[in-house]
């Protein structure tokens, strides 16, 4: 047997974290003729484990909100060999691409799988296309009830001029999970109307790639809802390919309750895991004078968590950290988030990149790698406003001894990141990777879909563009300007912590340089776009899969 594990999680963001973690292993069977993939949707903080130990917290039962006890779901995928017009269920979801919708001459489909479909319908799928003007343009979806047949609806979904990445399949699983959404599906076929020219190594891509979109897509966090329904989907067949934490409020997910869920990860996976909390004394002794400014002003105390993998025998080739920025609450601090919008109310998300970071620990603890060493890093607190808070004006020192002079508390995850960075490179990590919802100036230059990656390591930014083309998630190199280190300069220390408003997603991110050993390659991801789907006002789990997949080239 050949095992090909792959791990998807939705982050883990307190006011992003997604669902929680999905994580799937495909069974490749040299004999069978099926693949078989089992989906456990099992969510952080309270939810994943039906509680949440925010009751002896401080703050943790503010207004006296708990999540609900709320079944985990589990979604079984099976890849089938069959002919799709015998497939029996409640719909027949069907990827098509513009070159698939041709017809000729007397209005009938070219493409055979179509042909044969809509002949068994009498003509009615051609007939129905041609009515609505569904052409498969990406976002268009035809949905049509066919009694007396065996798949009781057939659906096309539009995968535009032609689906090459995995990106393109990702949003055919989330079209998929909308359907089935709407109509009350609780199984559904899923086949691609061209695969001829389809390798196996490309298939088993594409069946991940639908499997995560289809995920994320069912994904609908009811543990705050009084009412809520339980999701119906149960089972996902993908025919003709052969054999969170996320969204909890900040009065919820805590700096303690995040440091909690770090901790169930390496009791559940205490095989190659392992766990270290460090309180704020503990912080102190380390000098983190620039993540424990932040912190000053919360009445909830800051938990820095590291977790260490180790895969359980073999030799360590390699040596990696992934640091999420991990503020569970930005006010801004003095320089206070106002005015239309600064997003203030959804701050929660602003640890997102933990969530990220926290969740592709989990699947890296399901799909144990070996050969790789992994940090996982988080400087979890809170930026609030208080008598005891961090002003504008002062000066910290980070544990390098660099000081920074803060002249906007609301530029405070790059601070909490800098002594995150220290003491990752500190661990002896080769390659360091940090995701942080960092800068709107980012969203401004990149849109809402885009992460912004800077490094100066051509090796590094080869690596990780990979690992994303593989996962779907896009990335786009931007560049570290050092001419424009000349903005961060200060008259009273060693640099101030922002630069202004021009090119403020490179200044931040020539910040977070300061703080990383020269011999180390370094990448900073900035994902304040991607990692909230506006949309649907939830948090998208960005950045996971890439990570996942990244960890696992460096395996041996």
């Amino acid at each position: 047997m050949a095992a090909i594990a792959v791990s998807l999680a939705t982050s883990l963001t307190s006011a992003v974290v997604p669902s929680s973690l999905t994580s799937f292993v495909f069974n490749k069977l040299n004999s069978a003729p099926c693949l078989r993939i089992t989906f456990s949707v099992s969510r952080f903080s309270s939810y994943r484990g039906g509680k949440l130990m925010a009751h002896s917290l401080v703050r943790a039962t503010l207004g006296l909100t708990q999540p609900a006890n709320i079944d985990v779901p589990k979604i079984a995928l099976s890849a089938k060999e069959i002919d799709v017009a015998e497939w029996k269920g409640d719909i027949l979801a069907v990827g098509v691409t513009e070159k698939d919708m041709t017809k000729d001459d007397s209005k009938r489909f070219e493409n055979s799988l179509l042909k044969n479909l809509d002949a068994k319908l009498g003509g009615h799928l051609s007939e129905a296309s041609s009515e609505e003007d569904f052409t498969g343009k990406p976002g268009q979806s035809l949905v049509l009830r066919v009694p007396g047949h065996g798949a009781k609806r057939i659906g096309l979904i539009g995968l535009g001029k032609s689906a090459t990445n995995a990106y393109a399949f990702c949003n055919f699983g989330d079209a998929i999970a909308a359907a089935a959404k709407n109509a009350q599906a609780s199984n559904v076929g899923i086949v691609l109307a061209s695969t001829e020219s389809t390798s196996n190594e490309s298939k088993l891509n594409i069946a991940s790639a639908i499997a995560s979109g289809t995920v994320l897509g069912t994904y609908e966090d009811n543990r705050y809802k009084s009412d809520s329904k339980k999701p119906v989907l149960k089972s996902v067949d993908i025919l003709g390919f052969g054999t969170e934490l996320v969204n909890s409020p900040a009065n919820v997910l805590t700096p303690a309750v995040l440091a909690e869920e770090a901790t169930k990860i390496a009791s559940t996976y205490s095989d190659v895991f392992s766990a270290t909390i460090l309180n704020a004394e503990q912080c102190k002794e380390l000098k983190m004078g620039s993540y424990l400014g932040v912190a000053a002003a919360s009445d909830n105390p800051p938990h820095f968590i590291h977790l260490c993998y180790k895969p359980p025998s073999g030799p360590i080739k390699a040596k990696l950290a992934l640091v999420g920025k991990g503020l569970t609450f930005d006010s801004g601090g003095y320089n206070i988030k106002t005015g239309p919008g600064c997003s203030i109310e959804l701050m929660k998300f602003d640890m997102g990149g933990s969530a990220a970071v926290l969740g592709a620990a989990k699947a890296i603890g399901q799909v144990k790698p070996p050969g790789v060493e992994v940090h996982f890093i988080v400087a979890a607190c809170e930026n609030m406003i208080s008598g005891t808070g961090m002003r504008p004006g002062d000066i910290v020192t980070a544990s390098n001894g660099k000081t920074i002079e803060v002249n906007n508390t609301d530029a405070e995850g790059r601070l909490t990141l800098a002594d995150a960075l220290i003491y990752a490179c500190n661990q002896g990590a080769e390659k360091i990777i940090d995701l942080a919802t960092l800068t709107g100036a980012c969203v401004v230059a990149l849109g809402p879909s885009i992460a912004g990656v800077f490094t100066p390591s051509d090796e590094l930014a080869n690596e990780v563009f990979s690992a994303a083309e593989a996962s779907g998630e896009k990335l786009w190199r931007m560049p570290l300007e050092e001419s424009y280190w000349e903005s961060m300069k200060s008259g009273v220390a060693d640099m101030v912590n922002t630069g202004g408003r021009q090119g403020g997603a490179i200044t931040a991110a020539l910040f977070l340089k300061q703080f990383v050993d020269e011999k180390v390659q370094w990448m900073h991801i900035d994902i304040a776009g991607p990692v909230w789907n506006e949309k649907k006002r939830t948090a998208t789990g960005f950045g996971i899969q890439t990570l996942v997949e990244w960890v696992r080239q460096h395996s041996s």
